[in-house]
């Protein structure tokens, strides 16, 4: 390579409080009232003092702790001056030289084959105020553009990583396992259609010439990424775009500016926009209308025994405790902690952690698509799955039978079918395992005797004829074990 690409991510997250930061007005996504949720606060008129929403730093105190940030004793808040039609005041309240937390990171994996790991820092994680949204008509026929205003005062809490990122994958991989983070602590629900989860991403590269020098390329902040897919796509293309300017320029871009380019999703491009600001254009000061934060031991210590198991510690722990792959731990944990505790329940309960992966995996999570259930609104409970799974891991029935049950489970819509059901189902489809072998043997025999070609073509060596002979004695038995049936089968054509 004849450049390093180097990336550094902001991530602005939601805070999943009732109310906004400073006020006591709603912050409930409501893009069909504009305007509506709204104050003399919010809005900035004459006279109105902002007060802090206590949870909101609670949760921003949460939030430093899951990646790992030292929480400091002082904090205290700044005014970010800027005017735009969606800020009201014409600053924003943010934290400048004292962030609630800093010097933290975030482990992500690089490869799940290999297992390669790497440490990104995390500068700081602030809590600031959001401002309103802008909508501009795009269609060309100079409409006007408007402002609504009920997202101004929300709590963000802004997520600063260090530039450690060198790849377009390696930014994709943080954001979603930032996310996924975020979820388990309960903090936010990351909503990126929602603007609960935003991102904008730094980049340049560092260009090694010939003779060992390496020289950056102005530093560009790309703005508009509305997905995962979107931040990749941006990366990737202004990497190439940059790389191509040098080719084109050299060292002259040294002395180009910094900028901000904005994300055209459609076109597949980075546009310019604006000049890149630095702290200085934002004339930060001490806001007098707000006291300080302390922040003790004590506090500290409670807010950190609130968090819960991190996901990637969970997903190391279910693929050592019950010997789960890579890839069915990583599914498990990726849908959240509602589906990881069903799964552990399970696991726990039937003594079988690789069954209940497959079921959970593939049976539920399939059901939960098709239905459009969350897993708290599944039919099947956890203990009564893992009874099912029981009888299947005891031989009294077969996986087959258990899926029928499964479905006849699925039927009450209310989930009032308990573990007690379970038998009543096996007794009335007559699903219990055929243990009886005399039984088996005259069926099989039967089968056999009125197959002839079959039996014919086995034994000219053609192993798939005993497939549909399995098919006709599972029909006339229905609880008999399929591995047993073709092991009689085999027996008797040979």
């Amino acid at each position: 390579m004849d450049y390093t690409v180097i990336i550094g991510l902001e991530v602005h997250v939601q805070l999943q409080t009732k109310t906004k930061l400073f006020c006591g007005c709603s912050t409930k996504f409501n893009p069909d009232h504009p305007n509506t949720q709204t104050c003399p606060v919010c809005l900035g008129l004459p006279g109105a003092l902002p007060v802090l929403n206590r949870e909101a730093f609670h949760l921003g105190m949460k939030t430093g702790l899951a990646i790992n940030c030292e929480i400091p004793s002082f904090t205290k808040w700044d005014r970010k001056q800027y005017y735009y039609p969606d800020l009201p005041k014409a600053y924003q309240i943010s934290q400048f030289d004292l962030p609630m937390s800093q010097n933290g990171w975030l482990e992500i994996e690089l490869d799940p084959e290999t297992r390669e790991k790497k440490k990104v820092g995390i500068i700081r994680a602030h809590l600031e105020e959001d401002a309103g949204k802008n909508s501009h008509d795009e269609s060309g026929r100079g409409q006007d553009s408007k402002v609504d205003l009920n997202r101004c005062g929300t709590p963000l809490i802004e997520i600063v990583s260090e530039p450690d990122l060198r790849s377009a994958q390696e930014a994709r991989t943080y954001l979603e396992e930032l996310k996924l983070l975020l979820t388990y602590i309960d903090v936010s629900d990351c909503n990126m259609q929602e603007g609960s989860l935003r991102c904008d991403a730094n980049v340049n590269l560092h260009v090694h010439k010939a003779d060992g020098e390496t020289v950056p390329t102005p530093i560009v902040e790309i703005k508009n990424l509305n997905s995962f897919r979107g931040v990749e796509q941006a990366i990737e293309y202004e990497v190439q775009r940059q790389w191509k300017d040098w080719q084109a320029k050299g060292l002259s871009l040294k002395d180009v500016p910094k900028e901000t380019r904005g994300w055209d999703a459609d076109r597949g491009v980075t546009l310019e926009q604006r000049g890149k600001e630095d702290a200085a254009d934002y004339r930060y000061f001490p806001d007098p209308d707000l006291a300080p934060v302390t922040v003790t031991d004590a506090e500290r210590e409670r807010v950190s025994k609130e968090l819960c198991e991190r996901p990637a510690d969970r997903r190391a722990r279910f693929e050592k405790s019950y010997q789960l792959s890579v890839y069915d731990a990583a599914v498990i944990i990726d849908q959240g902690p509602t589906l990881a505790d069903y799964f552990e329940t399970v696991a726990e309960s039937c003594g079988n952690g690789k069954q209940a992966a497959n079921w959970v995996t593939q049976d539920v999570l399939r059901e939960l698509k098709e239905r459009e259930y969350e897993i708290s609104e599944f039919p099947i409970k956890s203990e009564v799955l893992a009874a099912l799974l029981q009888k299947v891991d005891a031989n009294e029935i077969t996986t087959k039978s258990a899926r029928t049950v499964f479905q006849e489970l699925l039927s009450d819509s209310e989930g009032n079918r308990g573990v007690e059901q379970i038998q009543s189902i096996i007794d009335e489809k007559g699903l219990a395992l055929v243990s009886d072998t005399g039984q088996l043997e005259s069926i099989v025999q039967a089968v056999v005797d009125r197959n002839a070609k079959a039996v014919a073509d086995f034994q000219s060596g053609k192993q798939a004829a005993v497939g549909a002979l399995i098919g006709q004695v599972m029909r006339e038995i229905k609880g008999a074990d399929p591995k047993t049936v073709r092991e009689l089968l085999v027996e008797k054509m040979s």
